[in-house]
């Protein structure tokens, strides 16, 4: 459950290559399920990056749970991509969750423990020994998430995790992801799976042009793509 704000950003400015990709961005995230819209190269992307440490700004400031240094966001924001074979590190699934752990330096018994309760929430005790190419695509991302979640984050960025899913992958994914304790920020085309989300925030040209409840925002958005 979420109480209070956990993202603050104050007149946030990001450059690439001497272009402006983000700028004038003031938003307080609070909400435990944010939608991010908007069309290819919006700014979306990069706006969840900033979340976690993928991308700092180049003006103005960001904090995430209490921390202002990016470099520190990565250890409670966790990160799920498009495309869970560029997330997947190890060939096999047990492994590959375990992973972070590892890092992490925690002894044996704890991570086994970790993953173990992981792999049981989200349906994978069956496929812990499975390489992980063997794995469907909805398997894969849920391996990814796992390898997240396992890692006990305080925010959940999700950036497209359902292109490459198909229907009856995409509301299984959907159904584990509502269920998650953490609040959610996602991007996404599919403004289906966002209806029922606290928040829409939708970019254009690198602003913020909208701002509220699903209801509001998305019929302006869908407007707006038919002119």
């Amino acid at each position: 459950m979420v109480t209070g704000a956990y993202a603050k950003l104050s007149d946030v400015e990001v450059m690439r290559d001497g272009r402006t990709i983000l700028q004038d961005l003031n938003l307080t995230l609070a909400e435990s399920r944010i939608g991010i819209i908007g069309r290819n190269g919006s700014g979306k992307s990069s706006f969840v990056r900033l979340l976690n440490g993928l991308l700092t700004p180049d003006a103005g400031s960001i904090q995430v749970h209490d921390l202002d240094n990016p470099r520190h966001f990565r250890r409670h924001v966790g990160f799920v991509f498009q495309n869970p074979d560029n997330q997947i590190v190890y060939p096999q699934t047990r492994e590959d969750i375990e992973f972070g752990l590892k890092n992490m330096g925690l002894d044996r018994a704890e991570i086994t423990q970790r993953v173990d309760i992981v792999l049981q929430r989200f349906g994978l005790v069956d496929l812990a020994d499975r390489m992980t190419h063997q794995l469907s695509g909805g398997e894969k991302q849920l391996v990814a998430l796992a390898g997240v979640v396992v890692m006990e984050p305080r925010l959940i960025v999700f950036d497209e995790p359902t292109t490459l899913l198909d229907h009856w992958n995409k509301a299984m994914f959907m159904q584990t992801v509502a269920k998650l304790e953490q609040p959610v920020v996602m991007v996404s085309h599919d403004l289906d799976l966002l209806s029922g989300f606290d928040r829409v925030i939708w970019f254009e040209q690198g602003r913020v042009i909208g701002d509220g409840a699903p209801g509001d925002i998305m019929p302006k958005y869908l407007s707006a793509s038919q002119c």
